[in-house]
């Protein structure tokens, strides 16, 4: 009985070690945003390869999900109160990504079910909200779509159908751009390898979004030196309105 068990346990640990890996890689682990940034296109690129090093031996699709970092945020729903749009109801959420990317080799529905998207949040109709406290689940739904639709304006959430070109079944490849009004912080690329509609592997490459030079400068005073940094700010603002002024007259 005992060999039994270890024969049984032998042959799962290798069908377990017989599903592909990913190997990922990102074209730039860091992004410099200075003055005049007018954005950047990441390469996100990598391979899948069975434990042995070879060729894998299914065919596959890929799905890459780059996400910025999460914030709270408080989403407002506007109304028409006699005859004036006025802000109505709202609910706060803890946590929200800055950024929400997801490219795929095909449509994310046509490869995977809806459970599956939605446990690894592999589309925009998937994004999960961390809700502060109690909420009715369609207000929750309404309020994440009009997020999704204000951000996907704002070129922060897109989706990108066939964004991923896949060689020999071996190489992969998602070119994903960020704007130039992206939050700065680490930013994760995880990538799915999907087979059969099955999440058989995983693995994030993480990048970095980081003001330098003056723009840093600026950053980390202000958050240091909150109050100073208020002061110089209406300071400044009251100097260059007085100067306006002066010149306004004299001519």
């Amino acid at each position: 009985m005992k060999r039994l068990l270890f024969l049984a346990l032998c042959f799962f640990g290798l069908t377990a070690q017989a599903d592909p890996i990913l190997v990922p890689e990102v074209s730039q682990h860091e992004v410099q945003v200075r003055q005049g940034f007018t954005g950047t296109e990441l390469l996100l690129f990598g391979a899948i390869l069975d434990p042995t090093g070879a060729r894998a031996g299914q065919d596959y699709d890929i799905v890459v999900v780059l996400k910025g970092p999460t914030q709270p945020i408080v989403l407002r729903e506007k109304d028409r109160i006699a005859g004036i749009w006025m802000n109505a109801d709202s609910s706060a959420f803890q946590s929200a990504p800055s950024f929400f990317a997801v490219a795929s080799s095909a449509r994310v529905l046509d490869i995977v079910d809806e459970r599956t998207a939605a446990i690894y949040e592999l589309g925009l109709d998937f994004i999960q909200l961390s809700p502060s406290g109690t909420i009715d689940p369609d207000e929750q739904a309404r309020l994440t779509a009009g997020l999704v639709d204000l951000r996907s304006r704002q070129g922060l959430y897109k989706e990108v159908v066939e964004g991923v070109q896949i060689s020999e079944q071996v190489l992969y490849q998602a070119r994903i751009s960020l704007p130039s009004n992206v939050q700065t912080g680490v930013y994760t690329a995880e990538t799915f390898a999907i087979a059969k509609g099955r999440v058989i592997d995983s693995a994030i490459a993480e990048v970095e979004v980081k003001k330098v030079g003056f723009e840093r400068f600026i950053e980390i005073f202000s958050q240091r030196y909150a109050f100073w940094y208020g002061l110089l700010a209406v300071s400044l603002s009251i100097f260059m309105g007085w100067v306006a002024g002066r010149l306004f007259a004299l001519i």
